[in-house]
């Protein structure tokens, strides 16, 4: 994570529903005294699976779909999601809490469009009262409002985060079984060595089948385009705000570790399906009984942990136009 805490063992990095930074505190001791790798392991893929499917922590039925089509022209990346193309692309739907499937108490969709040069992401967020404190690069933006975008790949994967300042935090993450029996470990750019690359062995479900994760918080993808638009005043609350949005433009390039596993192609294949999750964090909660645990998803997790890619939703790209799909 970000210089501030680098004093600290990073094991854990979500708002839980009781003072954040107590939980912090006790689940990186308890990470530390408590964790177990396990050995077990299933197919080599996240698609194929490495839970079993009775297993999942949210019915593997019910994980979102989707089809990204073609950006029907250029993205230009400023946040304001103005594009033809982005007018017509179908949006998920409203995101809901990531542990129970309830309806969030705010609307919150996402997009994907795609070319041949980047992957889209656009975030429709709404919020009556913009906050952010974070501005800093890496700074641990999941202590502030944010979005969050996470791509698997078969030993890994990428996670980002964005404020509505715009302040970003990226990660990648390899399974440390994969680290050597891959070849990890004779490339440069994941070396060990680096005080900022850490163990992890998840949040709030950290008996994963492939167990520990090598986290990499001082990767920073390459190429990444980001934008955020405020509509509202940030930081004052004695006016009612209508949200942000969030604009992303991931080139494929930047992308040849979380391919390099299986060797998927970049730019994908049309028919091609990846894993992406889409998800945001508050740092309030609707009272009770409403069971907001304070974090929403286009698709649930059934548990506290982003970093699950078993229920990450299926993105499946199409070679068809956006404007011609929707016809």
């Amino acid at each position: 994570m970000g210089s501030r805490d680098a004093e600290a063992i990073t094991l854990i990095h979500r708002r839980l529903t009781v003072p954040r930074r107590l939980l912090i505190a006790a689940a990186c001791v308890a990470a530390v005294l408590l964790f177990h790798p396990s050995t077990a392991m299933a197919a080599d893929s996240p698609d194929r699976g490495f839970i079993p499917m009775s297993e999942l922590p949210w019915p593997a039925d019910q994980i979102a779909r989707y089809t990204a089509y073609r950006a029907d022209g250029p993205i230009n990346i400023d946040g304001h999601l103005d594009e033809a193309s982005w007018k017509v692309a179908p949006r998920s739907p409203r995101f809901r809490d990531l542990v129970n499937g309830n309806e969030g108490i705010h609307d919150t969709r996402a997009a994907v469009l795609w070319d041949d040069a980047y992957l889209y992401v656009g975030y429709w967020v709404e919020e009556p009262f913009l906050e952010a404190t974070l501005k800093n690069r890496d700074d641990l933006i999941y202590m502030d409002n944010d979005v969050e975008l996470f791509i698997a790949g078969e030993d890994g994967y990428y996670e980002f985060e964005v404020n509505t300042f715009g302040t970003i935090y990226e990660v990648f993450f390899l399974w440390e079984r994969m680290y050597e029996e891959k070849g990890y470990d004779k490339i440069p750019e994941f070396a060990r060595d680096h005080e900022k690359v850490r163990p992890f062995p998840g949040v709030g479900y950290k008996n994963h089948p492939r167990g520990m994760r090598i986290g990499y918080w001082n990767w920073d993808l390459p190429g990444l385009k980001t934008a955020v638009h405020a509509d509202g005043t940030i930081n004052d609350n004695s006016d009612r705000d209508r949200g942000w949005t969030v604009e992303l433009a991931v080139p494929w390039s930047g992308l040849k570790w979380v391919a390099h596993g299986d060797g998927r192609a970049l730019p994908p294949n049309p028919g091609d399906t990846w894993r992406m999750d889409f998800s945001r964090f508050n740092t309030y909660k609707e009272a009770a009984p409403a069971e907001d645990h304070g974090g929403w998803a286009w698709s649930p997790h059934g548990v506290w942990d982003s970093h699950v890619p078993e229920v990450f939703p299926h993105i499946t790209f199409s070679d068809e136009s956006v404007s011609a799909a929707v016809r």
